[in-house]
């Protein structure tokens, strides 16, 4: 009797996945710690590495080809069977177009430099130049000048940097907004279709991202996916400019602020509160172990912009938002709660000042830690599997103090991790793999 009564109030308790993850984002305790792969554009897996779990999990036969979902990071699509499979919590609701400007349908074969086979768009580029690189073209228009190139026997593309002269004379903030026109009502149409499928037909967290809400995201700066980018387009001279020419990028962030409200005004209208975050930026404002900004810089380029889209967001929506910083970034953190972010990720505690513990004593309570759960530098591609399980269990038990803690790799799984490691982190967070 006690033990049918132990168990029905067992399966009574058991959230959904939904509900796992809105728990940790409020900071109440969850059922388990929430678990994302793929549910970000910063947490996902090598496309061979999602290739290798789904033929360790019985999914697919060997050489079974799986979809690009990302071509720029080359992730491999997580598809609802391996979200089951693995009991993930988050699911991202993407764009009608990919990172080069691509449509992500009409899909081809291609191997990868790997010997990884794999699904690509349509227009995807697969023929290799005379040197063995492959180039990829913005919206896949071989007329225009190439976007990125991935080096023979490379794993990844390179951002060509396409930089006109700048004659400071002519800069024209609205330059470097090409990128974040107002959406289009076939996209809202799109992404209405999409949330509406995700919220009915699965219980997982929904993720998306709406244009205009990163401030120097410097993935954009390139602009890959435009065919003739103007403005300030060199990742070094973004840099110099965020100092020599500020009032210049002060100018492109207000403006870009004002369309970025008017698409999520349009946004919400369109999608609601079916889905639950918004991926606000992929602004890498410091390094392994210094920032690329000072703390007033901080302050007087970026947090207001930041403020201004986040209380809008949390006046007028369930949404939670998500910022993005790779790094040591923990003396930006305190700037990055007081902006009004609710969410940091990738948490990478192999740089300076993160040491899990002392970002939960110090930010816990006003901060959730999305990622974090093991290091993709050291432990996860050449660690042992026994040194995986041990890290996982404890960053697990560290995070999950305060109860705003959501597992993830720190950034995405890399290409050459052992398939082994990955499914012993599972494992460890009590998978059954």
């Amino acid at each position: 009797m006690n033990a049918r009564r132990s168990k029905k109030s067992t399966k009574k308790n058991r959230m959904s996945s939904r509900e796992r993850v809105l728990a940790a984002l409020n900071h109440r305790a969850p059922d388990r710690v929430p678990v994302d792969l793929g549910g970000t554009f910063c947490s996902g897996a090598h496309v061979s590495i999602v290739a290798k779990l789904r033929q360790g999990l019985g999914l697919d036969k060997p050489g079974t080809a799986v979809k690009l979902w990302d071509p720029y990071q080359i992730l491999g699509m997580i598809e609802p069977d391996l979200q089951d499979a693995l009991e993930l919590d988050v699911v991202n609701l993407t764009g009608p177009k990919n990172f080069f400007g691509m449509e992500n349908k009409d899909w081809k074969p291609w191997k990868t430099f790997d010997g990884t086979n794999v699904l690509v768009p349509g227009k995807f580029n697969t023929e290799p130049e005379p040197n063995g690189d492959i180039l990829q073209y913005p919206e896949g228009d071989k007329s225009a000048p190439p976007s990125v190139r991935m080096p023979k026997g490379g794993f990844y593309f390179d951002t060509i940097i396409r930089q006109e002269p700048i004659d400071d004379t002519k800069l024209k903030p609205e330059d470097n907004l090409q990128e974040f026109g107002p959406m289009s009502e076939e996209d809202l149409k799109f992404y209405q279709k999409q949330a509406d499928y995700l919220h009915k037909n699965t219980e997982r967290a929904i993720v998306m991202g709406f244009p205009g809400t990163a401030f120097g995201d410097i993935a954009l700066v390139p602009a890959p996916f435009l065919k003739h980018p103007k403005g300030i387009r060199d990742i070094e001279e973004w840099y110099i400019s965020t100092v020599t020419r500020r009032n210049y990028i002060k100018e492109v962030f207000a403006r870009q602020a004002e369309i970025a409200i008017d698409n999520l005004k349009r946004g919400y209208q369109a999608v609601g509160d079916k889905i639950h975050l918004v991926w606000m930026d992929g602004s890498d404002l410091s390094s392994q172990d210094s920032l690329f900004c000072s703390l007033d810089g901080y302050r007087d380029l970026y947090l207001p912009y930041a403020k201004k889209l986040n209380d809008w967001i949390h006046t007028n929506t369930r949404w939670k938002t998500i910022k993005h910083c790779c790094g040591g970034c923990e003396p930006l953190i305190e700037g990055f709660i007081e902006a009004g972010y609710d969410v940091l990720n990738p948490v990478q505690t192999s740089a300076k000042g993160m040491d899990p513990q002392h970002l939960v004593d110090k930010f816990g309570e006003r901060i959730v830690f999305w990622g974090g759960g093991v290091d993709t530098q050291m432990t996860l591609p050449f660690g042992k599997p026994d040194e995986v399980r041990q890290q996982v269990k404890e960053r697990v038990k560290i995070f999950s103090q305060k109860n705003g803690f959501i597992f993830n790799t720190i950034h995405n799984v890399q290409c050459n991790t052992p398939v082994e490691n990955v499914l012993a982190m599972f494992e460890a967070l009590g998978r059954k793999v």
